[in-house]
């Protein structure tokens, strides 16, 4: 065995130009296919950490009230407080379209939104400074607001000055009470993740001049149990409106899993396409090693006439395309690796090799060399000694 190694060296070596070219293919497929993994992978994670900032136990409900059926806040919260062992927060969400002013100051792209006090632990965010909306706030309807770390700079130089200063919306004049920690890391902009404005769900309604709520945000104990959360939902609201088409309840981690499915069938369909060059790659392995057989034969009919045998004959053919595809692998891998970093860098997410796309990858080129080295090795092995001497 180790005698067949070096030969397999040997003749590798000896042939540098024709080994390399027989090696590019493997190359090529085993990059590719790290590669499109890795970065799909790293991709994936990206998503999945961009749906894990939303809440993935979050569930998301949205209703058409009618004058003759609709939802209360009132019976919402009912609802809520009858299964405390489903649901974690709840908070009503009013959408307000008034721009925000500080005296000649205007921001139209702010997110302005009523919420109750349980949204900021469904965000998971926490103050910087001042205080969350309370539930006092919401039930006596008082005029206060909670700003992003952007609103609060923009408009009032720092948090710390914005606290107790006033803001306008529309014509309604509002309190600041609190300001929310910075979350985008890399920068403040205006439309951003820290530029925006929360009022008590109650006054946001008044303010846009609509009676009845229809959106609310839920959110489960546990991301485990979201299918029966969403269950007991529609069937709630099933017996207030008679009819599916005039509610919605979407979970986060349905549309999580939906997404994963999907992706994950992309990164396989991308692995098979890349796989494909590998299998064109043991094509090429197996006519370079049929070319060295019939190059060789009159040293096949010599080992054989000195007495070798047929498996020793094929044990180092098989050995040699094995050789040839594992160094093709190991170069491809490295390829790989180094093409992974820079074109997740490229694409501005988080891409390493994948420890099991490496692994296959390598696997099936040892696997190539071994299947399409076989032919080859079997023919050179079936030589008559004599007919193999008699060859020039």
């Amino acid at each position: 065995m180790l005698q067949s190694f070096k030969m397999a060296l040997k003749s590798i070596w000896g042939n540098k130009m024709r080994s390399f070219l027989t090696m590019l293919g493997i190359i090529i497929g085993v990059a590719a296919v790290i590669i499109l993994v890795s970065v799909v992978s790293g991709y994936m994670n990206t998503v999945v950490e961009s749906f894990a900032s939303m809440g993935v136990n979050q569930i998301n409900v949205n209703v058409t009230n009618m004058n003759s059926r609709s939802l209360s806040v009132e019976e919402m919260y009912e609802f809520y407080d009858e299964h405390p062992d489903l649901y974690d927060k709840i908070t009503p969400s009013v959408s307000v379209s008034y721009p925000l002013k500080n005296g000649n100051d205007t921001m139209n792209a702010t997110s302005i939104r009523g919420y109750s006090e349980d949204y900021l632990g469904i965000k998971e965010y926490k103050m910087d400074t001042g205080r969350n909306l309370s539930y006092a706030d919401c039930m006596a309807e008082r005029k206060v607001a909670v700003l992003g770390y952007y609103t609060a700079q923009t408009l009032f130089g720092n948090p710390e000055d914005a606290i107790g200063e006033k803001i306008k919306i529309g014509s309604n004049s509002l309190k600041v009470v609190g300001v929310v920690e910075r979350q985008d890391e890399d920068e403040l902009e205006e439309g951003g993740t820290d530029d925006f404005v929360w009022l008590p769900y109650s006054v946001a309604a008044k303010m846009s001049r609509s009676s009845d709520i229809s959106n609310y945000i839920i959110t489960s104990i546990s991301t485990t149990n979201t299918e029966e959360c969403t269950e007991t939902l529609e069937n709630f609201l099933y017996t207030i409106f008679k009819n599916d088409d005039f509610y919605n309840v979407s979970a986060n981690s349905e549309l999580l899993d939906e997404l994963n499915s999907q992706i994950a069938m992309m990164s396989t369909m991308l692995g098979g396409i890349a796989g494909i060059s590998l299998l064109v790659a043991g094509v090429g392995v197996m006519n370079i090693m049929l070319v060295s057989v019939t190059e060789r034969t009159r040293e096949i009919g010599i080992r054989k006439a000195l007495g070798a045998r047929k498996r020793v004959i094929m044990q180092q053919f098989v050995i040699e395309a094995a050789v040839t595809s594992s160094i093709g692998g190991i170069i491809g891998i490295l390829l790989g690796s180094a093409g992974t970093s820079v074109i997740g860098s490229a694409m501005g997410i988080s891409a390493a090799p994948s420890a099991g796309a490496v692994l296959l990858s390598f696997g099936v080129s040892v696997g190539i060399g071994l299947l399409f080295g076989y032919m080859p090795a079997s023919r050179a092995a079936k030589l008559n000694p004599i007919d193999a001497l008699r060859s020039e």
